[in-house]
This record gives C-alpha cells, structure tokens and sequence, in this order.
C-alpha cells in the first residue's frame, strides 16, 4: 500500500478511537462518580527501527509510521461535590473508595449514590452491597431508630457504630474499570486510616462526574474535523493513485 494511505488510514483510525473515549464520557456526564477516559496517541516509528534493523536508505527509514494508540488511561480527579440532603448519598472528600460486592466478588467505586433495600441493606443503584471495614454488608435495623453518617465515614445508629469500608489502591494506574462505575479490586489494597484527617466523607452529598460536557464537545468538535481529515486525505491519494494507473494502462 501506497506510504501516505498508510499514514493517513492509520489518522483516522486513532481518531475514531478517541471518538469511541469521548462518546463514552458524554454517556456518563450524569453519573455520579465516574472518571473520564482519555486516548493517548503516541507516534510511530518506521518498521525497519521498530525491528531493530540497521537502516538500509536513510531518508527511507526517517519516515515515521504516523500515529497510533498508545492506550486508554483514566483521569482520576476528583469530580465536584454537590450537596443533595439524602442521607443515603455520601462523597469521599480526597483520596479512598468505597468497597461493594457484586455476585460474591469485591469492586471499589466512587459513586456515593446509595440508597436502602426493603430489608434495611445499604446498596448501590445496581442493588449491589456496600461493604463494611471487616467485608460484611452494610445493613440498618429499620427499627432501631434514626441513624446517621458521621464525617469519618462511621454509621451510628443508637449504640450501633459501623465503619463503611474506605480503601486506597496502592496505584491507580492498576486499576481496571468493570463498567457501572466500577473498578476490579487489585491486590494491595488497604484501609484508610481511621484518623480523622484521612478518612474523610460528606454526608448528604454526592461526587458528581469528571466529565465536563462543554469540554468534551470541544474534544468531539476537533476529534471529527481530524477523522475528516484523513478520510479526505485517504480519498485524495486514492484518485492520485487511480488516475496515475489510468494513464499507464493506456500508455
């Protein structure tokens, strides 16, 4: 294949991946908790030095291979913390995540918006459990009273006091996302401390989504222009490439 349809097919495929990114954090302006995704491009070397072959003709082997994905990574920032009066909603303030089991397996996420079952169990929108610091399910005696969330993240509930489970990652880039605002629990994970200045939640309030939808529309604007680009680029060459065919078979 002809150098610059390789180069320009190989534009509009790492735009259209990063259109599949974009796509994916507009879906989730809404929920709570969510870390936008960004595609990383990185440019490509020439397939001769990617071999680790001696160049054979310099200004050959100069030529890049354009761009291409070098992965899709996660923008961990804190969302912006909104205050909703529920008492079920809770916002980690700083680092930590909250633990819940889905199907006997254990996932961290960010999302706060809890709400409680007919039989007094704390659990996510998904219905699935929040777990406390020793890994049981959290659950309120409809009976016993009012209850409340203190700012270290302790349920109190007449003399009952339940530590929900905040933990630390021992690296974010090890995290995996499993959708529904999810991550896979990795190995290493450990508690936060119970110190007040580490274990730190707000009550009544909930972390809304990173994305930033203005931002991501600018990103979506540019990203489409690019893809459009290539694709014009793709359709240039090909009719260079046909009419120069053309003129040989007649010749």
């Amino acid at each position: 294949m002809p150098y610059g349809l390789y180069i320009s097919a190989e534009g509009a495929l790492v735009q259209s991946q990063r259109m599949e990114a974009i796509a994916n954090n507009l879906a989730n302006v809404d929920a709570a908790g969510f870390k936008r995704d960004l595609a990383v491009f990185q440019a490509r070397y020439a397939e001769a030095e990617l071999q680790g072959k001696a160049p054979s003709d310099e200004r050959l082997e100069n030529l890049g291979g354009g761009v291409s994905l070098y992965g899709t990574l996660t923008d961990y920032s804190s969302g912006p913390i909104k205050e909703t009066g529920l008492p079920t909603d809770v916002a980690i303030l700083g680092d930590g995540f909250f633990m819940v089991e889905k199907q006997g397996r254990k996932y961290l996420t960010r999302a706060g918006n809890f709400m409680l079952a007919s039989n007094g169990a704390l659990v996510t929108q998904q219905g699935y459990s929040v777990l406390d610091d020793a890994g049981n399910p959290v659950v309120i005696d409809p009976a016993a009273g009012p209850w409340s969330i203190t700012s270290s993240g302790t349920l109190i509930q007449q003399d009952t006091l339940i530590n929900l489970a905040l933990v630390r990652p021992p690296a974010l880039d090890g995290l995996i996302k499993q959708g529904e605002n999810l991550f896979a629990l990795p190995p290493g994970v450990v508690p936060l401390p119970l110190d007040p200045a580490e274990r730190r939640v707000a009550a009544g309030h909930l972390e809304q989504s990173g994305v930033r939808a203005v931002q991501e529309m600018t990103e979506m604007i540019e990203t489409s222009r690019a893809f459009e680009a290539n694709v014009n680029m793709l359709r240039l060459q090909d009719q260079a490439l046909a009419g120069l065919i053309h003129r040989v078979l007649r010749a």
